[in-house]
């Protein structure tokens, strides 16, 4: 009888990277802004998740009576900018444990108030899958924070097949 019968080889189909930005990712799904859907997962170096937000409105109040649109020609208190708190916000809101030292995971690179957040919480580093506002002030702004704070940032790239894989694989656990 052969004993190692049961010792098969095994390999995660993720890298450490790839398993926290989807989690960013599902986050975003929550999301109710008709536009942008962002989510950010705070991670340790035990790659532990310490925290998870997305952007939505300020909790607790009736959303029906909030605009969620984001034409800039009418006043700020009739956009949604007046209101909705970003991903990063609302981790770090409801981190149950310090997020120095920690990763950020986010679907879309961090504004500069967020950065400003990040920056004082003393994250170690921000991990990002789309930098749509690259040449905005803002995002310029937001990288000088970070460099200034000596936070590394980079843009994470998912395999199409990954995503693809990930597709049939939940359409497979769907009931027949």
């Amino acid at each position: 009888m052969d004993l190692n019968v049961n010792f098969l080889p095994v390999a995660s189909h993720l890298n450490w990277d790839e398993y926290f930005m989807l989690q960013a990712m599902m986050a975003s799904f929550k999301s109710k802004d008709p536009n942008t859907k962002v989510g950010c997962v705070f991670v340790d170096d035990n790659n532990h998740q310490l925290s998870m937000g997305y952007n939505g409105q300020i909790a607790g109040i009736d959303e029906a009576k909030l605009p969620w649109g984001n034409v800039r020609s009418v006043p700020i208190d009739l956009q949604k900018y007046a209101y909705v708190v970003h991903s990063e916000a609302n981790a770090i809101l409801h981190a149950k444990a310090s997020l120095h030292d920690s990763r950020c995971y986010v679907t879309l690179f961090p504004c500069h108030e967020c950065a400003k957040m990040i920056a004082t919480v003393k994250v170690r580093e921000v991990i990002y899958l789309s930098d749509k506002y690259a040449e905005s002030v803002e995002s310029q702004v937001a990288k000088k924070i970070f460099e200034l704070s000596k936070i590394s940032y980079r843009q994470l790239t998912l395999k199409p097949a990954l995503i693809s894989d990930l597709g049939s694989y939940l359409g497979g656990m769907l009931p027949q």
